[in-house]
């Protein structure tokens, strides 16, 4: 079935037109863990993001009015709609916090929602993708479905086969862009990519050892069919966030490899 055209031009507000790739910075943290170091000024970061080339960010909606610059190179703003704490019982449970229809008021280009696969609340999180996926339809919203295998049964939350089942199934319930774990090398990840029909991009995860780890780990999802990356606390929390966007983009958007893209100046 043909894509909406509202959701088609939307997806080109977050799809760099000329690769067809993605540089996302998800900045939706502060309701998780708080204002951790690097999103204390949602402004502050976005302005450092904006400028190194990032396409979007992922933020929630209140962040998205009281961060919003109104000036400097724009961002395609995705609004994340679940959410859950550090401090709750039960930080897996991810519950709807905003809707589309809030996301369009608020000048949204996509939404994203949150699902731990194989966490105790899984049929809840299903059952609200669903919704949420409905409403993305009927409106052209992007929907971007952050997938993770999570929960008791849950071994290794970065085997393939986790992987793929989780991102399979954001790609079965609606989502247009699934983001989810790398699985650590490029021909396990390609398995991932090929049993998902939506673009997968990766999730940067917890802090990494160096830059250069980084790098590696976004240049070989890329050369395993990832269509970009969905990088957090890896580019907020560095000493230099433009710089590493600047990198980053170098091996999603120019076809750098890791070493090449560490040689990237801070401006072009």
């Amino acid at each position: 079935m043909p894509k909406l055209r509202g959701t088609s031009i939307r997806l080109e507000r977050i799809f760099n037109r000329s690769t067809g790739n993605a540089v996302i910075i998800p900045m939706d943290h502060g309701v998780t863990v708080g204002p951790i170091r690097g999103i204390k000024s949602v402004k502050t970061i976005a302005d450092a993001v904006a400028r190194g080339g990032a396409d979007a960010a992922v933020v929630h909606k209140g962040a998205a009015i009281f961060g919003h610059r109104g000036y400097g190179r724009d961002l395609g703003l995705i609004i994340h709609l679940s959410a859950s704490t550090a401090l709750g019982p039960d930080p897996n449970n991810k519950v709807l916090v905003a809707t589309v229809e809030e996301a369009l008021k608020i000048g949204a280009d996509g939404v994203s929602i949150h699902v731990n696969v194989g966490a105790e609340d899984e049929s809840r999180m299903l059952s609200t993708l669903g919704e949420v996926s409905r409403h993305c339809q009927e409106w052209g919203m992007p929907l971007l479905a952050m997938m993770y295998p999570r929960g008791k049964k849950i071994k290794d939350e970065y085997s393939a086969e986790y992987i793929a089942h989780a991102a399979r199934v954001g790609a079965e319930l609606g989502a247009d862009i699934v983001k989810t774990n790398y699985t650590g090398d490029p021909d396990s990840f390609a398995t991932v990519v090929e049993s998902c029909p939506v673009p997968v991009v990766i999730a940067g995860g917890p802090r990494v050892e160096s830059e250069m780890d980084l790098l590696c780990m976004v240049e070989g999802a890329i050369s395993a069919g990832a269509r970009g990356v969905a990088i957090g606390r890896n580019v907020f929390q560095h000493e230099n966030p433009e710089l590493i966007v600047r990198r980053i983009c170098g091996v999603v958007h120019k076809g750098l490899n890791a070493k090449e893209a560490m040689e990237t100046p801070q401006a072009e």
